[in-house]
C-alpha cells in the first residue's frame, strides 16, 4: 500500500524539517507551464534508468499532474526497495489550489 499526501500537509512537513525528496515525474514541458521549488526532475519514462538520482533512505513524495502518473512511480520505488514513499494526491493540479495560487493550473 502506498502512502498518500496531499500538497499541503507535505509542505507543512517539508517546512518543519522533515527530509523529503520531491521526485516530480511530469514531462519538461509540464515543468515549464507550472512547477514547484526544490524537486528531483525524472519523467515517469526513464525512472528505472535514473533510479540513482534518488536516496532509497530517504523519504520520497513523487509529485506529476493529477497524481496517477506518480502512483504508478511509487509503486515502482517502493518495490525497488525503497523505504518509504507517498504519492502526492492530486498533484501539482491541487497543489496549485491548496498551496500556491501562483501556479498556473493547465
Amino acid at each position: 500500500m502506498i502512502e498518500e499526501i496531499e500538497p499541503a500537509e507535505l509542505t507543512r512537513r517539508r517546512q518543519s524539517g522533515e527530509l523529503w525528496q520531491l521526485l516530480d515525474v511530469r514531462e519538461a514541458w509540464e515543468l515549464e507551464t507550472a512547477t514547484v521549488g526544490d524537486i528531483i526532475h525524472i519523467p515517469m519514462a526513464v525512472v528505472p534508468d535514473r533510479l540513482g538520482e534518488l536516496d532509497p533512505e530517504l523519504p520520497t513524495a513523487v509529485l506529476c499532474h493529477s497524481g496517477a502518473r506518480s502512483r504508478r512511480v511509487a509503486q515502482y520505488l517502493r518495490a525497488c526497495g525503497f523505504r518509504r514513499v507517498a504519492n502526492v494526491s492530486g498533484g501539482i493540479d491541487l497543489w496549485s489550489q491548496t498551496v500556491d495560487p501562483s501556479i498556473a493550473r493547465y
